[in-house]
């Protein structure tokens, strides 16, 4: 596990605009401030990624998503909150409360509250990160922090040491609305 002081010196890079890497529940991932226009466009380059498709937001908490969630109705809260935290990714209205270089061309964003310990920590400095899995488009997502440098040298800010989380694929995804599985785990 990495370091409180590693952990600190990583969310300090995600505020000033930096593009990190760090492991997740079952690859290594990429991410920066969803707020920071400039460094999600960079994050999108490096992965050969277009806009159109969206990304996820990960969190510590439920509560990092309060901003989106305040007036959905109830079951749909209790929906996400027994799923959280953990390897569930919600497909979640976002009422136009979050830029379109997050949301991309859907009425929805990907939502997940994190059970990784270093993701959890990072984002209860930061807020809510963006989350993708670090690799470009069209290669298998690295399981390794070798193959995240393989596939972008010397182009992060960071690099967040640490194990993966144990989990053989990445998270479930479901459609809140629905309860549709959009891609299974």
């Amino acid at each position: 596990m990495a370091s409180k002081w590693q952990i600190q010196q990583t969310a300090r890079v995600v505020r000033q605009g930096g593009v990190i890497a760090y492991p997740t529940e079952a690859v290594w991932g990429v991410g920066c401030d969803p707020w920071n226009e400039e460094a999600v466009e960079r994050l999108l380059a490096l992965k050969e990624r277009p806009v159109h498709k969206g990304l996820i937001l990960v969190a510590d908490g439920i509560d990092q998503f309060d901003f989106l969630l305040a007036d959905l109705p109830d079951i749909w809260i209790e929906r996400l909150a027994g799923s959280w935290p953990g390897p569930n990714t919600w497909l979640v209205p976002h009422q136009d409360r979050l830029p379109e270089w997050i949301t991309g061309q859907h009425d929805t964003v990907a939502l997940r509250v994190s059970d990784h310990p270093l993701v959890r920590e990072l984002c209860r400095l930061t807020g809510p990160l963006v989350s993708t899995s670090a690799n470009p488009a069209g290669r298998p997502a690295a399981r390794s922090r070798l193959r995240v440098e393989q596939y972008f040298p010397r182009q992060l800010d960071k690099v967040l040491g640490g194990a993966l989380g144990g989990r053989k694929n990445p998270s479930l995804i479901r459609d809140l609305r629905t309860g549709d599985v959009i891609r299974p785990s």
